[in-house]
């Protein structure tokens, strides 16, 4: 017969010898000075308060009794520990419950607990056997640290709970003296209560002593055990067939007889049959011997122990391999419920247990961020998230700020968007502005000559209101002008313009035009014009265009993208921009102070004289940056923008030229090739953040001069940058989609160049203006040929600050 496993496990507090044989009344002790009560209840002792309260906890009867003989309590055991081994630990600050803000890289605790914890075990076996020691034990979970002469942690080892004695502290300051541990030849070595990590889930009353599940599951635990130690017996020892016939054996010979009896010999091979027996004179009998409904209990008694065992430990039956009567939807919640209060608290206790190893503001956490049940809070979050601000109820950056993710913090992310039109709700005046539905309050041109980020682009020439440039054409002397040929064509006087007041508006200009002979001079000319009667200016303008050389496109005619194209998804890729270099500052901030990166430079700060990590050298400046990291970087998060940009761009195109929405290929490489220029403008940033960088050490006193060096230049230099990078994928994404679009809709397409026309133009660019050439050949200006504006292959002469583009049409709509 197997052992038996205590009632609720808590008869293991003292050997079975030292529970009286008879019961006693309740007794209740109070002493003086270290004052405990003692109480005594059907032969089981508790002692409270006192730091032998767990002494008799015996791990040996707890593993063998409950931990291998009970398969649920060892897969709930399984199922918590193993992901408490699997799970990387990491070190770091700041961010929320699932990412920090700044992680360490270089920690002896990393090393020792996600590689090599001892030379016996790997960091996972290590953590493993911890979390199931703390499940099992009374005691709690005693770990040994070793230090190097340097006072480096180089080893952890797990001390088994029954070899290891507390001795309190006499004064009570301190509540541990010291640990006493008994190694296996019998040696009592005495450990510092530093060098020992004690963790433990904490009694309510009692500071020296835990709690495990097995408690609390204790009498269930037996209750399973013996029903199946007894459903077993019950089949090796009883083997009682299906059921009986009994005839008249009556001249039956006796050997027959004693055949058909042993019939009904025991064992489970003989179970369920139909056994023949003799009745006697007369008849025939027949007795049902299957399962009673009192014998059935067995079933009911298993699946009672089951479940407390597992709502002991907080593992859910899905948890431990059986899903069956669940949804997808269930089974995901109760993953989730395991997660969120019986693994995660699991973790965090033991986790807690290496804080002290650590500065104040830094703390030990297993990396949680991989795993997905614990996602469903937030994906339900950002859903809401997402149909409120479909519902106009949020901006963007409230979105974000959800989503866990930094805000674009522009007018366009600030404002809300009204249903179904999508209109803005600006937040505030300048937002009001830079949307286009406000004057802007302080006298700017709005969002066009602001970054989106707010810094200032590259002055402009100070552009003159519509008033001023009437005011300055009538201050022009008298001379032949078109309105003087028009009237002499006419052969009426020549049309005045009346001089306005100074400070009319552009608008007080068209009313006061409104209100002349101008309405009526039209009337004139269009009655002159459906006449159809030639006259020598229609010559003229015959000759004029016939000594053109390149075909200038009608208005109206064919199709070209415009301003509102490029300013669209130059804020945009502005706005993503923007976030990459904000967390790009976070992380090269962090990186000054990983202690990985200070190692074995003047800026370590030694931990004891004997430190040789503290040498006369400066920072690898390159290593701090990483350039190549943030390229990828770069054109991986600028990539998905462009292309949708592009395919858009193409469409459009497509739409205008052939009726059709078909996207060519190349469209979408334009995009590809202008992610890649942008990952290469930051990498020539942050060449340049190096250099800044190699100049500081000449003078830094310490890491504090260094990370002013690094938030001075991204102060300087960000605005600049996001401005150039955000104008040059726009100019060449828009533009390179457009002319994969057109070359992609036939030979027959023509395109012409178009600049902005203000003094910002480049004189190449100028001398291109208007110039009209068949689709897929390419212009050529100083020696360099560009087959659109923006063009990445061409010299970043012609290109850098570009915003010309190109009108398309067909040969039948020029002739």
């Amino acid at each position: 017969m197997p052992r038996q496993f205590f009632p609720a496990l808590r008869g293991l507090l003292v050997p079975r010898s030292a529970a009286p044989p008879h019961p006693p009344a309740e007794t209740k002790d109070l002493l003086a000075g270290n004052a405990y009560v003692s109480m005594t209840y059907a032969g089981v002792t508790n002692v409270w308060g006192t730091p032998g309260r767990a002494d008799g906890w015996d791990m040996e009867r707890v593993i063998i009794e409950g931990y291998e003989r009970s398969i649920w309590t060892f897969k709930s055991v399984e199922a918590i520990s193993k992901h408490a081994s699997t799970l990387p630990i990491q070190i770091g600050r700041g961010g929320d419950e699932r990412r920090f803000e700044e992680t360490l890289d270089s920690h002896p605790l990393l090393k020792l607990l996600n590689k090599q914890a001892n030379p016996l075990e790997t960091g996972d076996v290590f953590k493993k056997r911890l979390s199931a020691q703390l499940l099992l034990s009374k005691k709690g979970v005693f770990i040994e640290k070793t230090y190097s002469r340097g006072g480096t942690l180089v080893r952890l080892d797990l001390l088994p709970p029954d070899r290891v004695q507390i001795i309190p502290d006499d004064r009570n300051a301190d509540y541990v003296k010291h640990f006493e541990f008994t190694d296996y030849s019998g040696h009592v070595r005495e450990l510092e209560p530093r060098h020992v990590i004690w963790i433990r889930d904490p009694h309510p009353t009692d500071p020296y002593c835990g709690v495990t599940p097995l408690e609390a599951a204790g009498l269930s635990i037996d209750l399973d055990v013996k029903a199946r130690t007894y459903n077993i017996s019950f089949i090796d020892n009883d083997g009682r067939p299906g059921g009986i016939v009994g005839i008249d054996l009556d001249g039956v010979d006796q050997r027959e007889v004693e055949r058909i009896q042993k019939r009904l010999a025991p064992g489970a091979h003989n179970a369920g049959q139909l056994t023949l027996v003799g009745t006697g004179p007369g008849g025939v009998t027949y007795v049902d011997t299957s399962a009673r409904p009192r014998e059935m209990a067995y079933e009911t008694l298993s699946s009672t122990a089951k479940g407390e065992i597992l709502a002991a430990f907080g593992v859910p039956e899905s948890i431990v391999g059986n899903a069956s009567e669940r949804t997808y939807a269930n089974a995901d919640r109760e993953e989730y419920q395991f997660w969120d209060h019986t693994e995660l608290p699991h973790l965090n206790l033991i986790a807690s247990g290496f804080d002290p190893d650590l500065d104040d503001e830094w703390i030990v956490r297993f990396d949680t961020s991989s795993v997905q049940a614990l996602e469903f809070p937030r994906r339900q979050a950002r859903e809401e998230a997402r149909k409120e601000w479909e519902a106009g109820l949020i901006t963007i950056d409230e979105y974000r700020e959800i989503a866990g993710r930094p805000a674009f913090n522009v007018p366009q992310s600030r404002a809300l968007w009204i249903s179904p039109q999508k209109a803005p709700v600006p937040a505030n005046e300048q937002d009001a502005a830079a949307l286009g539905l406000g004057p802007d309050p302080s006298g700017g041109a709005g969002m066009p000559g602001a970054a989106p980020t707010g810094a200032p682009l590259p002055e402009a020439p100070a552009e003159e209101s519509a008033a001023d440039d009437v005011a300055a054409a009538r201050a022009l002397d008298t001379g032949p002008n078109a309105a003087a040929d028009v009237a002499a064509a006419r052969g009426q006087g020549a049309l005045h313009l009346h001089a306005l007041p100074a400070g009319t508006t552009a608008a007080d200009a068209v009313a006061a035009a409104r209100a002349s002979d101008a309405a009526a001079d039209l009337d004139l000319a269009r009655s002159i014009q459906n006449t159809g009667q030639p006259g020598a200016a229609a010559e003229d303008v015959d000759a004029a265009r016939a000594s053109i050389e390149t075909k200038a496109l009608p208005q109206g005619d064919g199709v070209e993208v415009t301003d509102d194209d490029f300013d669209a998804l130059s804020m945009t890729v502005a706005a993503a921009v923007t976030a990459l270099l904000a967390r790009q500052e976070g992380v090269i901030l962090a990186r000054l102070r990983a202690p990985k990166i200070r190692k074995y430079t003047r800026y370590w700060e030694p931990e004891n004289s004997d430190d040789v990590r503290h040498v006369d050298a400066d920072l690898d400046q390159d290593r701090v940056v990483s350039a190549a990291r943030w390229a990828e970087e770069t054109s991986r998060t600028l990539t998905p923008i462009l292309q949708q940009a592009a395919i858009a761009t193409a469409r459009k195109v497509g739409q205008a030229l052939t009726g059709t929405d078909e996207v060519p290929p190349s469209a979408a490489a334009a995009a590809i090739i202008t992610a890649a220029y942008a990952g290469e403008a930051i990498t020539g940033f942050l060449a340049e953040l190096a250099d800044a960088l190699a100049a500081a050490q000449h003078d830094a006193e310490g890491i504090a001069d260094l990370e002013d060096a690094v938030t001075r230049f991204y102060s300087s230099a960000q605005p600049a940058l996001i401005a150039r990078v955000a104008e040059t994928c726009a100019v060449a994404t828009i533009n390179g989609a457009a002319d994969a679009a057109a070359e992609h809709a036939g030979p027959d397409v023509v395109r012409t160049w178009v600049t902005r026309g203000d003094t910002r133009v480049r004189p190449a660019h100028k001398a291109l203006h208007g110039k009209t050439l068949p689709v897929g050949t390419p212009y050529t200006v100083d020696g360099a040929t560009l087959r659109y504006p923006g063009d990445p292959f061409a010299p970043i002469a012609l290109t850098i600050n570009c915003r010309c583009r190109l009108h398309y049409a067909t040969d039948k709509e020029l002739s």
